[in-house]
């Protein structure tokens, strides 16, 4: 059995260590991209094997030809030509500030230079970069191939900074804009990222970019589909469905709901390739794709942006959604798609007209996700989520007004004084978030014909049906009896008795809450 090749982003040490590690073949890709244009740009979030990819264009460029043996590319490509690369890696380049990322680049293209025997006169980094790209050229009489992994990471580590953000991005600006000046010595471009900015002249002044990121020919380069998962990986999959008795199609149900659902086309869907691994590695279910990184500015500018229910809820948009976006304006909608926490779902074709809708991938990121809104919100320590979760569910399963009254009162006090209203669509919205993040089968604002369901939860023995009551003037008993009363008479319940139903009313009045569920009993 192959072993897997967790950690390897060296597609060199991948075919050739420990006899060779498993390697879900993607060179067709690589070959079609390389015969059907020059300058293309990848997308896709973080661990999602774009730095393997990248690896193995410098390793075919550079003419090793052993490694690629029994791959599609093997015997298609042309290994008496080489060309020189420059591979520029950003995610081992300093940029906390715009002085260290210019020291950090000149140092790169110095060391280029100097291990292909080229002295550069310039001092300016711009005019270094292309003094370098030139002299490749005269000396190899190659064109040169230039590949960029995660371009925007002197962005995105800095983006909180508004004045370090402005100097790396009129850096990379003018650093990228050179691909353009130097077009005569390229052969190939290749650049990767999670986000697409504009402002850094590779969409602006590189007009002739191939952006493959939603590119339905090139939706598979990344991750693995279902046949490459049972084809490449059936040794691993026998042996974890033995260790967890299991059988196969129930084994493989579940990797597909906790690690599947990432699509970029809206019909072919991928599993992440990063939680695949280490999946099979440890043989348990666990949520390992959000452990290598917490995206902090996203969860502070969905908190100051009042964005929650939104972000939680399938979004629908165009096709100039995937267009690049201003750094300083960008939407947490856009940062969530391109970061890997949305994808499509489904593309739909209008007439003229194409739109998407994007939705959480699966399990893994949707619990993931809300664990950590839960935790930021709250203050509410991560690794006693999943116990308030199981405490929770206990209390509405046994009707426990009192404890569930408490666990809602306790998440109120911990809520910062600063983003606490005082109004029913506050604490309405608490409600759900809170819900949402714990994770519970919840629908919001539901509309029916007689008007607005505050709240719908779902379990599979039976369905409630909620109403939230806020007043600072009325009694909390007052409050309490208006909520049922309103799901009763409005018969809010109709389209859910497919299975039993519980009616619970909420109410609010200052910090104080109440709340009562009552079996429906149909007359």
């Amino acid at each position: 059995m192959q072993g897997l090749p967790i950690g390897i982003q060296s597609f060199n040490n991948l075919r050739t260590e420990n006899g060779g590690y498993l390697y879900v073949d993607k060179t067709q890709h690589i070959y079609n991209m390389i015969n059907g244009g020059r300058i293309f740009f990848l997308s896709r979030p973080r661990r999602f094997g774009k730095s393997l990819l990248v690896s193995a264009m410098n390793e075919l460029f550079n003419g090793n030809k052993d490694i690629f043996e029994g791959l599609y590319i093997y015997d298609k490509w042309d290994w008496t030509k080489k060309n020189p690369v420059i591979r520029l890696d950003f995610s081992i380049r300093s940029n906390k500030t715009t002085q260290d990322l210019t020291i950090s680049l000149s140092e790169f293209l110095d060391s280029e230079a100097s291990n292909s025997g080229i002295k550069l006169e310039k001092s300016n980094l711009s005019d270094k970069f292309a003094e370098l790209i030139i002299g490749l050229h005269l000396s190899a009489g190659e064109k040169v191939v230039v590949l960029i992994d995660e371009y925007d990471k002197p962005i995105l580590d800095v983006i909180e900074n508004p004045e370090t953000l402005k100097g790396n991005r009129d850096l990379l600006h003018d650093f990228y804009q050179v691909l353009k000046g130097t077009d005569d010595h390229l052969r190939f471009v290749f650049m990767t990222g999670v986000s697409k900015f504009a402002g850094l002249s590779i969409f602006s002044a590189l007009n002739n970019i191939n952006d493959i990121t939603i590119t339905e020919k090139y939706s598979t380069i990344c991750g693995y589909t279902q046949e490459e998962l049972e084809s490449v990986f059936a040794e691993h999959i026998e042996r974890t469905a033995n260790k967890l008795k299991m059988s196969k199609p129930e084994l493989l149900g579940l990797i597909g709901e906790m690690y599947d659902g990432y699509s970029w086309d809206g019909t072919i869907r991928v599993y992440n390739p990063f939680s695949t691994l280490l999946f099979f590695e440890n043989g348990e279910f666990q949520n390992y794709w959000f452990r290598t990184g917490t995206p902090t500015f996203l969860i502070n500018m969905i908190k100051e942006r009042e964005q929650v229910l939104d972000v939680l809820e399938p979004q629908k948009v165009d096709s100039l959604f995937f267009e690049s976006a201003d750094i300083e304006e960008i939407d947490e909608v856009s940062l969530l798609f391109q970061t890997g926490y949305l994808t499509i779902k489904e593309k739909i074709i209008d007439k003229d007209n194409i739109s998407y809708t994007l939705a959480m991938p699966n399990t893994e990121v949707r619990k993931a996700f809300l664990n950590h809104l839960l935790s930021s919100y709250s203050k509410y320590p991560a690794a006693k989520i999943q116990g308030l979760r199981e405490k929770v569910k206990k209390q509405i399963k046994d009707r426990d007004e009192a404890g569930f009254e408490q666990s809602f009162r306790i998440l109120l006090a911990r809520v910062p004084f600063v983003l606490q209203q005082d109004n029913e669509a506050y604490y309405h919205s608490m409600f759900l978030i809170w819900l949402y993040m714990l994770d519970f089968d919840i629908q919001g604002e539901v509309l029916t014909n007689l008007g607005r369901i505050d709240a719908v939860l779902r379990f599979p023995d039976y369905n409630i049906v909620a109403e939230c009551k806020y007043s600072s003037q009325k009694t909390i008993e007052t409050l309490l009896e208006e909520a049922l009363k309103q799901i009763s008479d409005k018969k809010y319940y109709e389209v859910y008795m497919d299975k039993p139903i519980v009616l619970l009313g909420i109410a609010f009045t200052g910090k104080d809450i109440k709340c009562k569920f009552e079996e429906l009993k149909i007359k």
